[in-house]
């Protein structure tokens, strides 16, 4: 009996343990690992795209338009057991160029980027009417070859005409 208590008393810990395990604070990091001296090295008029390159490594992404703007991308999230992460600091160091190549303009930016944007669950809002799934399946019943359709009579520039 003493045995079986014990036994009762480990497994119970045991459980404890890992139901408090999954209540843990996560923490993550995500995209490049910023060193505040290698950044500070960097500076207009001074450093080229090829400097850049081998002082900080290739960017996280270029701008969209033109490879003018590199952007280096640094987040730290964190959340809790199953819950969505978020974001706890952010810094995206924006590096532009010139046409020939030379830096231009080092600038940062931080949490102050970050925007929540919450999608709607159920359905998606759209415009226009609102059909059923028999209006999609028997709603051409007899427009097609009615001769309705665009340009019929309306003197079009048929073999005929």
């Amino acid at each position: 009996m003493i045995l079986r208590n014990g036994r009762s008393a480990l497994i119970a810990v045991l459980a404890a343990g890992v139901a408090l395990g999954g209540c843990s604070q996560l923490r993550d990091h995500q995209g490049f690992v910023i060193d505040e001296t290698l950044v500070s090295a960097i500076q207009p008029g001074t450093d080229t795209r090829d400097s850049v390159m081998n002082t900080l490594g290739r960017p996280t992404f270029t701008g969209g338009f033109d490879q003018s703007d590199w952007y280096y991308l640094s987040r730290n999230t964190r959340n809790m057991a199953f819950n969505m992460p978020r974001p706890d600091s952010q810094t995206v160091l924006h590096v532009r160029f010139d046409a020939a190549g030379n830096v231009v303009k080092v600038e940062r930016k931080g949490m102050e980027q970050v925007a929540s944007i919450t999608p709607m669950r159920d359905k998606t809002p759209t415009l226009g009417r609102r059909h059923s799934i028999w209006d999609e399946i028997f709603g051409n019943i007899g427009a097609v070859g009615s001769g309705m359709g665009a340009g019929a009579g309306q003197g079009g520039s048929g073999p005929n005409q």
